[in-house]
């Protein structure tokens, strides 16, 4: 009789053992599965002719490249927007691939510029970083993250990241066939900001914002006179 007690004691112990057991397999599973459909050039150092390679797919003014697994592989839609975005720091690119390489952050962009005015890849154009906050934008914008040399107030950036960020958004347009930047002002122009799409944010802060209007004839005016 005490055995059969005993035994009868410990099967919610087992039966406690058994879920957990499961769940684990259940968290594998969807693990691998995960991986599985990762590209092989995410989530690690690539070697030179990798990164020429990406490269080459991308914008040739990258010159740093930390492919991270935050990302849709591909992006569900044809490029046909920029967004910007501003890091809130003053971040290195490759600080900022670190953070992105943080699964549990579920954050990333597809490029970075530093205030040294260097580009960063870190999801291919034609797969969709995870920025804006939302999943359409997302899926037709390249997205640009700018390190700020001014913390806080204006999130002013440096006058070399702000050439850079010229030319990333001629050079994205004429690669996607972009015949012209429009802001509007909402999300209703192919030139949008992170905050139209999170009300929670200023993001790129009040000095890019301000400059919205030049950035569109800047680039307008080099994709015209190409």
């Amino acid at each position: 009789m005490q055995l059969k007690k005993a035994k009868e004691g410990f099967l919610p112990v087992w039966i406690l053992l058994a879920v957990f057991f499961v769940l684990i397999v259940v968290v594998l599973a969807l693990y691998f599965i995960s991986a599985a459909g990762l590209p092989d050039n995410v989530g690690r150092i690539l070697s030179e002719e990798e990164q020429i390679e990406v490269i080459e797919r991308n914008s040739p003014l990258t010159e740093y490249v930390y492919l991270t697994k935050n990302a849709d592989f591909p992006r569900n839609g044809k490029i046909e927007k920029i967004t910007i975005h501003h890091m809130a720091g003053n971040f290195s690119l490759e600080r900022l691939g670190d953070s992105f390489a943080q699964r549990d952050r579920r954050v990333s962009a597809n490029y970075g510029i530093d205030s040294n005015g260097r580009i960063a890849l870190y999801v291919e154009e034609g797969n969709r970083a995870w920025t804006s906050s939302n999943k359409d934008n997302d899926d037709a914008a390249v997205t640009i993250e700018v390190a700020n040399d001014q913390i806080g107030t204006d999130w002013h950036v440096s006058d070399a990241a702000y050439e850079a960020l010229i030319r990333l958004c001629v050079d994205i347009c004429k690669r996607n066939d972009i015949p012209e930047l429009v802001f509007t002002g909402d999300a209703g122009g192919n030139l949008t900001l992170h905050s139209m799409f999170y009300k929670e944010t200023e993001c790129p802060g009040p000095y890019l914002t301000s400059r919205m209007p030049d950035i569109v004839n800047r680039v307008n005016l080099e994709l015209k006179s190409n």
